[in-house]
């Protein structure tokens, strides 16, 4: 018995010996076939995939450094100069504006076609419109800022001269670090009529839906898309704070409630940020 749980451990001990030295052979320089763990060391999504990208049109708009425009018809204002958009931002043609509904949604963007193209993938956000951007059946209007981020190192302008591009894009997570939801109140909202812009949604960055709830109550009513990234509610009854926003992410169908981020006394105009945001 002994003899046999020896050669049964000496068989076991050879066969690992054999498949490592094989794994050996085949990391030898300049092997391809090399098995590297930390490449594997990459957090895939459901939007970010290698075989992802698909062909675009590309131009941009606004000052060669800058967000495009003041805000666009996401309505985010200023902020889209601001950390973390931080100009760098786009307006969609029609089938990623969609209406609105595609305000806020994250594409990494590259090119390669001209010389000052690095090749190299820049991640915009949906800010604004472009109407007449139907050349194509996607079409990004950069901001001045995120067409030049596809150039090589000290080339920007000599991209920018291109003025029109053929690009890649593929569709992202959004992942803003650090960065909690945000909600602008309205100067028209009152005690009936409550609107707000919701920033800085990670992981899907749109929305399909968002409701109110007031106070400690159970019900949870539904509001309507007002324009770009902005919702409203037409209420019966009085929208005396505290108020809790519950967030529907437009593809994943997550839910997350932003429990009394309007506090009671709230006022029309004011921003009001929250503790949370959707996991990425």
């Amino acid at each position: 018995m002994a003899i046999l749980l020896f050669q049964q451990k000496c068989s076991s001990s050879l066969l690992f010996v054999t498949v490592l030295m094989a794994a050996l052979l085949l990391c030898l320089p300049n092997s391809c076939l090399c098995f590297y763990p930390k490449l594997l060391n990459y957090s895939a999504t459901k939007y970010s995939r290698a075989a992802d990208w698909s062909p675009a049109g590309a131009t941009w708009y606004g000052s060669p450094s800058g967000a495009g425009s003041n805000g666009g018809a996401c309505g985010y204002g200023d902020a889209v100069a601001q950390t973390p958009f931080s100009s760098l931002v786009s307006a969609g043609g029609p089938s990623l504006f969609s209406s609105g509904e595609g305000c806020g949604a994250c594409y990494q963007v590259k090119c390669s076609q001209n010389e000052a193209c690095s090749g190299n993938p820049v991640t915009i956000v949906i800010t604004d419109e472009c109407p007449g951007c139907t050349s194509e059946a996607t079409h990004f209007d950069l901001s001045g800022t995120s067409f030049g981020a596809m150039a090589i190192s000290g080339q920007a302008d000599k991209l920018r001269n291109a003025g029109v591009l053929q690009i890649q894009y593929r569709r992202v997570e959004c992942n803003y670090p650090g960065a909690k939801l945000v909600f602008h109140v309205d100067p028209g909202s009152n005690d009936f009529y409550f609107s707000t812009l919701v920033e800085y949604e990670d992981g899907d960055g749109d929305l399909r839906g968002v409701e109110l709830k007031v106070g400690s109550g159970s019900e949870w009513q539904k509001m309507d898309e007002s324009w770009g990234a902005v919702w409203k509610l037409n209420s019966g009854s009085k929208l005396q704070g505290p108020l809790s926003l519950r967030l529907t992410a437009k593809d994943s169908g997550k839910t997350l409630v932003a429990s009394n981020v309007i506090p009671a006394g709230w006022t029309p105009g004011s921003t009001y940020r929250s503790v949370v945001n959707f996991d990425t």
